[in-house]
């Protein structure tokens, strides 16, 4: 019996007590709170469900608690339930039906857990959006590694889910670079607002020799730092998409600032504006008045030079998400842009949508790498920040992401390279993935000893630790559905680990393969059942994380 056959099982019986009391009060299975008691004396599974109908119903707690307990007595697959204190109801399931929940999750394989949250929901994850003038720093690092986790869960509860990157190649920040470019090839200094660290030399001799003639035959210096923009932005983005490739993380649009503005989605954006009353001019610039939607002060849109300022891009982008279909759009910022969050939301509710709904802000926190005990704070190929390839070199894709993923997004972390870097027990990422590697040892011992799964009997899974990994499966579809709803991909993390102690203890004190002659019975063709229901809900954990689950370590 999973977490939802139980909270239709409740409902059925409260229902019944409602309508026993001759009560028109409706209850959905939305209203069945069930949850895990910290102390498993208390039974499986425990519900308020008493406590919050209560007062609407004008009934004592302990009362309505017990008649819905003496309800779920009645009903097989309950072995016991219990009310305590105010009117909690502690439930506790028999063996047989707390156990057939391995069958359950065998058969699904990869399918199990997956929830339909966002069923049909068309959503757009735009996350990294590094600008294409060096390499991505750790903080965007760990907005690849969450992003990824969270477009994989959203689509694992039904979304349809569009990876996106902004690409920046509209702006002084380009212009930058390319006369950093330009500054490294003639071998002079870096420009005061340029960009430095080996990347710029290499990007600049690899635009040397891919321009088919002399550089040196040019005569005018705008024209040289021109082929280094065009040329050096390509190469820079190339080197971008491959170091996400290669840290598992792909897009499926690459959207162009550019584009905006060379395409008239400025100015579209701008007349649907006009429409709705919230552009008007003053000062000989075009203004956008945000402060009618929530915002501090009003923004200038198109100053009185006639340049569009970074907003106008803003207003454009989202509209074009719009219009292409997306009814769900969430974008991940650094821990710089809170001031940010306001402005967007004006635009939103200008453009006649729901903030917070048609448009997320998630606002990620700084990751620092720290090794022997000292901040990591330069990288010799950026020159000034730590990027990607410092902390793959370090620890490897899948401890970098899993490090990057497991805390919560709203606190800043630090990554102890030493540890993430270790094949022990202690590193988190390696416990989970030693606990997958080991259900598959588990098997091959099994297939080797003549145990298979031609018999499952659930009474059979009686010991403690059954109880207690069983109880830790039935919780992968909540956990996953909370991930999504909160936005929180660290739940699966912290999860797995959980799942992982349980199956360790189970594995020290129950076995799969007999000992010596002892013939093989069917108690071990059933935990060989667990054992690989536990390998499927820990690699479908791991896969949400973008993490592997080797089959041996």
């Amino acid at each position: 019996m999973n977490p939802a056959d139980l909270a239709s099982l409740v409902l059925a019986v409260v229902t019944r007590v409602l309508e026993g009391r001759g009560s028109d009060h409706v209850v959905s299975i939305e209203d069945v709170p069930l949850e895990r008691p910290r102390n498993r004396d208390h039974g499986d599974w425990a519900s308020n469900i008493a406590m919050k109908l209560a007062k609407p119903l004008g009934i004592a707690p302990r009362e309505l608690a017990q008649e819905i307990a003496t309800g779920l007595e009645a009903t097989d697959g309950i072995a016991s339930v219990e009310v305590a204190g105010p009117g909690f109801i502690n439930i506790r399931l028999d063996a047989a039906a707390a156990g057939a929940l391995a069958k359950v999750i065998v058969t699904a394989g990869a399918e199990f857990g997956r929830g339909d949250l966002y069923q049909g929901v068309t959503m757009n994850l735009e996350f990294v959006s590094a600008n294409p003038t060096g390499p991505i720093h750790i903080g965007g690092v760990r907005w690849a590694a969450v992003g990824d986790s969270l477009a994989r869960i959203f689509a694992f509860e039904g979304g349809i889910v569009t990876r996106e990157y902004y690409f920046n190649d509209h702006g002084a920040q380009i212009d930058r670079f390319a006369r950093s470019l330009v500054a490294s090839w003639l071998g002079e200094p870096a420009p005061e607002d340029g960009y430095a660290g080996d990347y710029i030399a290499e990007i600049a001799a690899r635009v040397v020799e891919a321009y088919p003639g002399e550089l040196e035959d040019i005569p005018d210096r705008a024209e040289v730092q021109e082929v280094f923009r065009a040329v050096g932005v390509e190469f820079m983005f190339g080197d971008i998409k491959k170091s996400l490739h290669d840290f598992g993380v792909d897009f499926d649009v690459y959207f162009h600032e550019n584009d905006l503005h060379d395409s008239g989605a400025v100015e579209h954006a701008l007349d649907r504006l006009r429409e709705l009353g919230a552009i008007y001019e003053k000062d000989g610039a075009v203004w956008f008045r945000s402060t009618d939607y929530g915002d501090d002060r009003d923004r200038v849109v198109i100053r009185s030079d006639g340049e569009a300022a970074y907003v106008a891009g803003d207003l454009a982008y989202y509209l074009n998400k719009r219009e292409r279909g997306f009814e769900r759009n969430l974008i991940m910022l650094g821990a710089d842009h809170h001031g940010y969050v306001r402005r967007l939301m004006a635009m939103t509710a200008a453009f006649g949508d729901k903030p917070y709904y048609n448009l997320e802000v998630l606002i990620g926190q700084l990751v620092n790498l720290v090794k022997d005990g000292v901040p990591q704070r330069m990288s010799k190929r950026a020159g000034t920040v730590v990027v990607l390839e410092d902390l793959v070199d370090a620890v490897g894709v899948d401890a970098g992401r899993y490090a990057l993923v497991r805390s919560s997004i709203d606190s800043q972390i630090d990554i102890d390279l030493d540890l993430w870097g270790r094949k022990t027990n202690d590193n988190p990422v390696f416990y989970v993935q030693y606990a997958h590697a080991r259900t598959n040892a588990v098997a091959r011992n099994a297939a080797a000893s003549g145990v298979d799964r031609s018999v499952f009997d659930a009474s059979l899974l009686t010991h403690e630790t059954e109880s207690a990994l069983l109880g830790a499966l039935a919780e992968f579809p909540r956990v996953v559905r909370q991930a999504a709803e909160l936005r929180e991909p660290h739940r699966i993390a912290r999860y797995s680990e959980e799942l992982a102690g349980a199956y360790h203890r189970w594995y020290d004190n129950c076995r799969v393969t007999p000992l010596g002659d002892e013939p093989v019975g069917d108690v071990h063709r059933t935990r060989l059942w667990l054992n690989d229901a536990t390998g499927v809900v820990l690699r479908n954990a791991l896969g949400l994380l973008g993490v592997n689950a080797p089959e041996r370590m």
